[in-house]
């Protein structure tokens, strides 16, 4: 990541989905180097890394919703935002299967009100969080971002919309955006256990044998949840710099071709668990079978690079989540030995 510290010192910056997985790393990463963070809230959330770190009690924090035309339009005057981080959204696949509509409202409608607030009030870069999902099906992989984005299935095509109306409102009206594809993010405090990384790990911790929905031979890429954090605010910056930049969607990513079966094998040995074999259900669907990311244009654009990359960030991540559930281990041993005292 760039190094231009005084670029975000004193920098008004909104961050939509601030709780959020991505939005819980990229935060304090923004308040370290001195910007002025007003987070978007939704829903209380005691168990984000931005709530129990104590992050969100250094920033100002909104309460309400994408879909709130209004409070978009007064967040963005009232702070005198510059710089816009557009993470919120509907994230999970299967949620999104179940209930489309508040999916598709909250990726679609909330991105383009969110767009229109930033083209009246004169912000200056606007990053928007599109998803590797964008491109839908493809015979020809790795996805590269002059693509077609032809989602099928309801998240897909929700961020399929996101990404064209972004380019709408910077071909049409000026607006300075560029649009980010990641692979899967994983990182410690994704609680979203349904996600293959977190689910795992949690899983082996508990000593049970992870379910597998596909048949196992889904093809990802991946990106440590910090990596993208750090791409972001690199993009950020390089907007500011080079105007050439402005309407362009980049994808980070690994550029890996792993099956899911291979990374579940991969994380039961760096926890030295290859006796605890998952089980494969071969249930889902509705979801695309292979995808992944040509990150060259980041790092010839940008010169972007990931700092952990994949072994790096799993390491991490293992790491974190060994730490919290010996921690809910001993606060239940606490309780335990409290509730036997009293009686």
């Amino acid at each position: 990541m760039s190094e231009q510290k005084s670029f975000w010192t004193g920098r008004s910056v909104f961050v939509t989905g601030a709780t959020g997985l991505l939005g819980s790393a990229l935060v304090p990463m923004l308040v370290r180097q001195g910007a002025n963070v007003v987070a978007l809230v939704r829903d209380s959330a005691p168990r984000s890394l931005l709530v129990s770190e104590g992050w969100l009690s250094r920033i100002a924090s909104v309460h309400g919703s994408l879909t709130d035309e209004r409070l978009m339009r007064r967040v963005l005057a009232e702070y005198e935002v510059e710089t816009v981080f557009h993470l919120g959204a509907q994230t999970l696949v299967g949620v999104a299967k179940v209930d489309p509509v508040s999916t598709l409202e909250a990726n679609i409608r909330g991105t383009w009100l969110l767009l229109e607030g930033a083209r009246l009030s004169g912000v200056k870069q606007v990053v928007v969080a599109s998803s590797d999902k964008a491109y839908g099906p493809s015979a020809a992989l790795p996805y590269h971002e002059d693509y077609p984005l032809q989602g099928i299935y309801p998240y897909d095509v929700s961020k399929s919309c996101t990404d064209l109306i972004t380019t709408m409102y910077h071909r049409t009206y000026g607006l300075p955006a560029a649009i980010v594809r990641c692979g899967n993010l994983f990182g410690g405090g994704d609680l979203n256990y349904s996600r293959l990384v977190p689910g795992v790990i949690a899983a082996t911790l508990r000593n049970e044998p992870f379910l597998i929905r596909s048949d196992g031979k889904f093809v990802r890429d991946f990106l440590y949840v910090e990596d993208a954090a750090e791409a972001y605010m690199l993009l950020a910056e390089q907007m500011a710099a080079n105007p050439a930049l402005l309407g362009e969607a980049f994808n980070f990513g690994l550029g890996l071709k792993i099956t899911m079966i291979e990374l579940v094998e991969s994380i039961l040995a760096m926890m030295n668990r290859s006796d605890l074999r998952p089980i494969v259900q071969n249930i889902a669907s509705a979801e695309i079978r292979e995808q992944y990311l040509d990150a060259g244009k980041a790092a010839k654009l940008l010169n972007w690079a990931p700092r952990y990359g994949m072994e790096g960030g799993l390491r991490r991540t293992i790491e974190w989540y060994t730490r919290a559930f010996e921690q809910l281990a001993r606060e239940a041993a606490a309780a335990a030995s409290k509730s036997v005292a009293k009686s």
